[in-house]
């Protein structure tokens, strides 16, 4: 694996830096031979919480996690054990899915060849949609949808953009300011 470490607000010091490759490299023995991929972590502290985030992209699976904590080793170890589980996760769907088919041992690193199939046949049995709404998209400005959304005490808000027709979303972030989702042009 190589490291891409960063900081915001934050100086990456060597010790930090041994920290995360040390504890993140553990995840290779989930692998029979290391992921060749980059490791990219943002480390940040936003008032005085230390965060950091952890993007793994590997053939077919992307794995993903970030974490929050006063104490930026222990938000370290809650993101890679946030990891962990998900590579667990996928690596039991993965046997499961062999057993099924049959199959009589399935490696985890067979796994990448055919990983968004099984991914997508698999995550069915854990997805119930338990609600449906239809409702019409009133043409409004990113503002005004942020204030629908308040009134609403919804965390997003969908809406038709009314400069450019798209369908737009607006979200409350983590950090308490608001973040806008617009389709490619």
């Amino acid at each position: 694996m190589k490291f891409n470490i960063r900081g915001e607000n934050l100086e990456v010091t060597a010790p930090i830096k041994d920290y995360v490759e040390k504890k993140i490299s553990k995840l290779e023995r989930y692998f029979e031979s290391p992921p060749k991929s980059d490791v990219h972590v943002n480390l940040s502290v936003y008032n005085d919480e230390q965060r950091i985030e952890v993007t793994i992209p590997m053939t077919n699976l992307l794995l993903r996690a970030e974490e929050q904590h006063l104490d930026l080793y222990a938000a370290i170890d809650l993101v890679v054990d946030k990891l962990e589980r998900q590579i667990r996760k996928y690596k039991t769907k993965v046997n499961r899915k062999s057993r099924q088919e049959g199959a009589a041992k399935h490696v985890f690193a067979e796994m990448e060849k055919e990983a968004s199939n099984v991914a997508v046949e698999d995550d069915t049995d854990d997805i119930e949609i338990v609600r449906q709404k239809k409702f019409n998209l009133k043409p409004m400005d990113s503002e005004e949808a942020i204030l629908q959304m308040n009134m609403l005490g919804h965390s997003f808000y969908v809406f038709t953009n009314a400069e450019t027709e798209d369908t737009n979303v607006v979200y409350k972030r983590r950090d308490g300011k608001y973040g806008l989702i617009e389709p490619n042009a």
